[in-house]
């Protein structure tokens, strides 16, 4: 299973962004999908996550701000992050759970909010 992300930039605090994460190989099916993100000198934390019946779970950093959502038939994972603040720059990493073979990760993109 790969994973390819993709939407990160710069932006000015207040602006949005929208992150899709695209899975693609021999996939039998998909559980959980989710967004993690590192800033420097952090650890890796959840960002978001989405069942695959669409519910979802957010970090209380981000609620009211970001949105994921999914689109199984396409093995696809969306984050619409709005309002952003200087704080949420980090390299945001997608993580899909394959129901057969495990977690996959994507490669990580940089989001970088400017004051």
């Amino acid at each position: 299973v790969q994973l390819q992300a993709s939407g990160g930039g710069l932006v000015q605090a207040g602006g949005s962004l929208r992150l899709s994460c695209v899975a693609s190989g021999t996939i039998g099916g998909i559980g959980t999908m989710a967004w993690y993100r590192q800033a420097p000198g952090t650890q890796r934390e959840l960002v978001a996550s989405i069942t695959s019946g669409a519910s979802s779970n957010y970090a209380e950093s981000v609620k009211g701000r970001f949105t994921i959502s999914r689109v199984n038939v396409k093995n696809t994972v969306y984050l619409q992050m709005n309002s952003l603040k200087p704080e949420d720059t980090a390299v945001y990493y997608c993580n899909v759970d394959e129901i057969y073979r495990g977690k996959f990760w994507g490669q990580g993109t940089l989001v970088t909010v400017s004051s």
